[in-house]
């Protein structure tokens, strides 16, 4: 049979479906990238925030209309059942079988048992852990992620993950390393990028110390050209971190920060470990450290939240002058301590907030990006736009898929996957424009 997977969601979810794609694989299932050809659809769910849940229904229900030609079954994994098993499991007709997060092992066994008839509904222990290192990339082969940990002990009184995926647990430093190695070994990396909900966290569980330094050395000992980190929440940032991110040239010098407000009531509200004050000294202390790109999310409309609170956060941003910055409107989730606090912020409210705070936040990216023209970058080239007629690639101080890019002319030939050194000559918003110097 052959199978077709839709993956929605964070990076963490995506190497989720990886690890599923490989069990697939290894069962001796093919796989399509048209779900109109597909024999079986897997839809790997996200359910972080209700934009979330609901892309991740409206994919089931386009998923489905399949059913009336060639799909036999439909297969529904992740993060919305594991969240909502008892609804989801008498609420669609359509859907054959339910997998919790930690079931992706199961899937191939529950494909070849599908009859039609019987719905299978498989739920998990949310801090059950089943670690595999077998993937099959579904990311260009030039870059792959490393999720280092699973699940999240922050607590923070807006966020569902703890619900969905558990307490913290680190990936020992070896299985981390063994698992990069064996991707290196099938595919041309070029860019690893290591992620966890907190990867300032790794190794408490472990050892009761932040072992995060210990598994960059040894990645840095491999033959990979950039090491990327997400996400680092402030208050563990430490000065051993960042010296050791300076004096790596491996390590990318782009460090995403969520900090969710600066606000300290609403920072006390939303349980985040730390002031505005530490806040600032810590993006004081980065900038003093070198040319380092800060990232950072905010969310707008948290309970209680004042027009005070507001400029409080414009005054910041136009002090700190964010490199890269994401905003997100407070979403209601279910079982949240949040949930439960008077003073919930109407959506017209949220709205015309998260308009000021994002024209604001552009204003200031599309300003730093202008003080970059003139400058010779390390870009990693990876395709064509063949409208733009250019070829589009990523610096050191963009991620994949929610950062910026570079268009640039080149006489020479190009292989995509590899480095080239590029003079940005101008800027439209925050992407560069430039030309190879080689």
């Amino acid at each position: 049979m052959k199978i077709g997977v839709v993956s929605l969601g964070c990076d963490k979810n995506r190497i989720d479906t990886e690890n599923m794609l490989a069990y697939l694989e290894k069962d001796g299932f093919d796989f399509t990238p048209d779900p109109a050809q597909a024999d079986v659809i897997v839809v790997n769910t996200c359910a972080f925030i209700d934009e979330a849940k609901q892309e991740a229904i409206a994919t089931i229900l386009e998923m489905a209309e399949y059913k009336k030609d060639k799909c036999r079954y439909l297969v529904v994994t992740g993060c919305l059942p594991q969240r909502y098993m008892n609804e989801l499991k008498d609420g669609f007709p359509e859907v054959d079988a339910f997998l919790g997060t930690g079931s992706y092992h199961l899937l191939p066994r529950i494909i070849k048992d599908l009859d039609g008839k019987n719905k299978v509904c498989v739920p998990n222990d949310k801090d059950f852990r089943l670690h595999t290192r077998a993937r099959v990339l579904t990311t260009p082969p030039h870059y792959a992620y490393l999720k280092i940990a699973e699940g999240c002990d922050n607590r923070c009184t807006y966020c569902a993950i703890p619900q969905i995926r558990g307490r913290y647990t680190s990936i020992p430093v070896e299985e981390v390393v063994k698992e990069a190695e064996e991707l290196l070994a099938q595919y041309p990396i070029k860019e690893f990028i290591v992620v966890a909900q907190d990867v300032t966290r790794y190794g408490y569980d472990l050892e009761g110390r932040c072992m995060l330094v210990d598994l960059l050395d040894r990645l840095c000992k491999l033959d990979v050209e950039w090491i990327r980190l997400l996400y680092l929440y402030p208050e563990g940032i430490s000065d051993e971190l960042l010296d050791f991110i300076c004096k790596n040239d491996k390590i990318c010098k782009y460090l995403d920060i969520p900090c969710q407000h600066i606000s300290d009531r609403i920072l006390k509200k939303m349980n985040r470990r730390i002031t505005k004050q530490g806040i600032v000294s810590l993006f004081e202390k980065i900038r003093a450290k070198g040319d380092f790109c800060i990232r950072s999310t905010f969310i707008v409309g948290f309970p209680t939240e004042t027009e005070e609170d507001v400029y409080e956060l414009e005054d910041f941003l136009k002090f700190a002058k964010l490199d890269r910055c994401g905003f997100f409107k407070y979403s209601r989730e279910d079982n949240t301590a949040a949930a439960r606090l008077d003073g919930q912020i109407d959506d017209e409210v949220k709205q015309k907030r998260y308009d000021r705070l994002y024209s604001l936040q552009e204003r200031i990216m599309n300003d730093n990006t202008k003080r970059r023209i003139g400058s010779v970058e390390k870009v990693l080239y990876e395709g064509i736009d063949d409208e733009a007629e250019a070829f589009v690639g990523r610096t050191q101080y963009d991620a994949p898929d929610v950062d910026a890019k570079v268009w640039f002319g080149s006489s020479q030939c190009l292989e995509i996957g590899n480095f080239y050194p590029v003079k940005m000559i101008a800027s439209e918003g925050c992407d560069l424009i430039g030309e190879t110097q080689i």
